[in-house]
């Protein structure tokens, strides 16, 4: 059997039985959520039941995947240790960072273990939403997945789980304050070394580069599109290299269609009007959420600068630049948009996205923040879309 290490990230202090942080519940709400944990499940019993994860049918699943990692056996006797750190707190995942050394190599994958029943809702069909769009698109914003199942603890408390890629050198960034009395700015959760602050120049590629991957996995004949999705989940991460930003997208809980005809829903169907009414919504949803954050994460709503908004709408037509021609179009698909763009009113996009807000809970704490601010940003979106 390998020798298994458990570890709260950043900490590189093993923690065991005989810790007091063992036997500590882990927190399993928003501090600001207002909200009480549905169960109470102990550090310890998450770590049993990530080993029971990886023991259950003998280890031989797991060999498989490192098997065609390594692209050579490996057989259960061949993994010496398997390090495990629980690396942070969500409200759907609780996510550890698998260090397993097998065969003179150390192979890092991610665990997401979900605890709470919202987060076992979503397990299996993200699982499977990220199977289908990393082979339907050529793109690698998302982590490769191997395998997702169920395991207990040894106080038989049951966990949801599925094993995928690790990003490693990736980090969670929020809108965040340097000083008091300062603007917010974008802070990248970078702990092994010190939490760094993103330049303007830095913080405007991020937007496009965001933008950019959300509209490369949105399909234009089917209308779907990943969503939900939020900054303040810590759904992407970022790579800084110098100067130069890379990001990943590491979930995708919902892939859904922006809206459907009940008389023509055979996608190949759609004609030119309905495909850019489509893209439309996706553009001002897309947009929207793309402004949206909480301070560190965790803190009040959040909405970004203003300059952020032109950064996003040319991140959108560089991802719309690089989808086929259909057809159906008379030019290419950033083409037709930009002049479909150009024709709306500032009244017509402030409608359209009041409709969006509609889908949405009338309770949802986004939703004031969004309606306040709609003026200027739909004006903002008309001046960036001239400009491109």
């Amino acid at each position: 059997m390998p020798k298994y290490t458990y570890y709260i990230s950043p900490q590189e202090t093993p923690l065991t039985s005989a810790s007091n942080l063992w036997r500590q519940p882990l927190p399993l709400t928003r501090p600001t959520s207002g909200k009480s944990a549905e169960s109470s499940v102990s550090h310890g019993e998450y770590f049993n039941g990530i080993r029971a994860f990886f023991e259950q049918d003998g280890g031989h699943i797991f060999c498989e995947i490192l098997t065609q990692r390594l692209q050579q056996e490996v057989l259960p006797g061949d993994i010496r240790k398997i390090r495990i750190h629980l690396e942070k707190h969500g409200e759907f995942y609780h996510p550890a960072r698998i260090d397993t050394d097998v065969l003179g190599h150390t192979l890092s994958f991610v665990l997401n273990v979900a605890v709470s029943g919202t987060g076992k809702k979503y397990m299996s069909g993200e699982f499977h939403n990220l199977q289908r769009l990393n082979t339907e698109f050529s793109e690698t914003y998302l982590p490769r997945v191997y395998t997702v199942g169920e395991a207990a603890s040894g106080s038989g408390i049951k966990f949801s789980m599925f094993l995928g890629e690790w990003f490693e050198g990736y980090h969670e960034f929020h809108i965040s304050c340097e000083n008091s009395a300062g603007p917010g700015k974008i802070r990248v959760w970078d702990d092994r070394e010190r939490r760094k602050f993103l330049s303007q120049e830095q913080t405007l590629r991020l937007y496009r580069q965001a933008a950019r991957i959300m509209t490369c996995y949105y399909n234009i004949a089917s209308f779907e599109h990943i969503s939900p999705w939020h900054h303040a989940a810590g759904d992407f991460i970022i790579r800084l290299d110098h100067n130069r930003i890379d990001l990943k997208l590491i979930t995708v809980r919902g892939y859904t269609p922006l809206f459907h005809d009940s008389n023509d829903p055979i996608s190949g169907a759609w004609d030119a009007e309905q495909m850019l009414q489509a893209l439309l919504l996706f553009f001002l949803k897309l947009s929207i959420w793309m402004r949206l954050d909480r301070v560190d994460g965790v803190g009040e709503l959040v909405w970004s600068d203003p300059s952020t908004v032109q950064s996003t709408v040319a991140g959108i037509f560089e991802g719309l630049a690089g989808k086929p021609d259909d057809p159906r179009l008379p030019a290419a698909v950033d083409t037709c948009f930009k002049y479909y763009l150009s024709i709306c009113t500032p009244e017509d996009l402030i409608e359209l996205a009041e409709s969006i807000l509609q889908t949405y809970h009338p309770a949802a704490p986004e939703i004031p923040l969004i309606q306040q601010n709609l003026p200027e940003h739909v004006r903002l979106l008309i001046e960036s879309n001239d400009k491109i």
